[in-house]
């Protein structure tokens, strides 16, 4: 299955949108703190249809990404995305567990 993913950031929020040829799959939604160099997951949601697939952590991936790019920092306020970042290794650079 091909994926893509789409930011659509507005001002100081946004939402990550992971899609595939026809659907949307899930999204990340986030705050930006910008006199903080702080990106907060807010939400993140995948479709039932397309959950225990793994979809979840990408999109946290991608949010980790973007936050890299943007040199910020990343608080995740979900309490999956903060489930997912205190397993992951090597993001010590935008999470401090």
């Amino acid at each position: 299955m091909n994926t893509t993913f789409e930011n659509h950031k507005n001002g100081n929020g946004g939402f990550i949108s992971l899609k595939n040829e026809t659907e949307e799959i899930g999204r990340a939604t986030y705050t930006i703190s910008p006199e903080n160099n702080l990106l907060i997951i807010s939400y993140v949601m995948v479709y039932p249809k397309f959950g225990g697939q793994g979809f979840g952590k990408k999109l946290v991936e991608e949010s980790i990404q973007f936050a890299r790019e943007n040199k910020w920092q990343v608080n995740p306020h979900c309490s999956y995305a903060r489930s997912v970042m205190t397993r992951m290794q090597g993001i010590e650079d935008v999470f401090t567990k």
